[in-house]
């Protein structure tokens, strides 16, 4: 494994990489910090992949909504790679409820209800590549997050704003 930190403007971040996909995004701090891998364990290198993915960060807090990340290899149980690709689908600018999710896992055949959906989505190691902070609750409030509200906040602010503010 390999390592490499990244200073966004929502706070530093620690990438984690094998030979060959990222297998974690993590604000430093968050809930759930480094999932299965240890940080701290891996060994700090500029990979070209590590490299990829800080060019596709770079981009991405530019505003301008970058396509292609590097290849994601997440881990987790069936049931949370089911909830992450789904996040995977969800429209750069564009926000989901945790409800609108269960929904869509129980049509495919997985019954779930909303709050399960919410721990796999807290649980989510590739912050900002699979964008969980575009899920929202029911009522429309900004919930549960684990790099903070306040960087939720952000990154939906940013995604708005460009949105905003690119030609039709």
């Amino acid at each position: 494994m390999f390592s490499a930190t990244y200073h966004s403007p929502a706070g530093r971040m620690v990438l984690m990489a094998s030979d060959t996909a990222l297998v974690g995004a993590w604000f430093e701090g968050q809930k759930h910090f480094g999932g299965r891998w240890l940080p701290a364990t891996a060994q700090y290198a500029e990979t070209p992949l590590l490299a990829a993915a800080r060019a596709w960060l770079d981009e991405y807090f530019a505003g301008q909504r970058p396509a292609n990340p590097p290849l994601l290899a997440p881990t987790g149980t069936p049931f949370q790679l089911a909830v992450w690709r789904l996040l995977s689908q969800i429209p750069y600018g564009t926000t989901t409820t945790y409800g609108a999710l269960a929904t869509r896992l129980s049509t495919a055949g997985i019954r779930t209800s909303p709050r399960a959906v919410g721990s796999a989505v807290g649980r989510n190691p590739i912050s900002v590549f699979i964008p969980c902070h575009r899920v929202i609750g029911a009522s429309g409030s900004l919930t549960g997050f684990a790099a903070g509200l306040h960087v939720k906040s952000f990154l939906l602010c940013l995604e708005e704003n460009v949105l905003t503010s690119s030609p039709p």
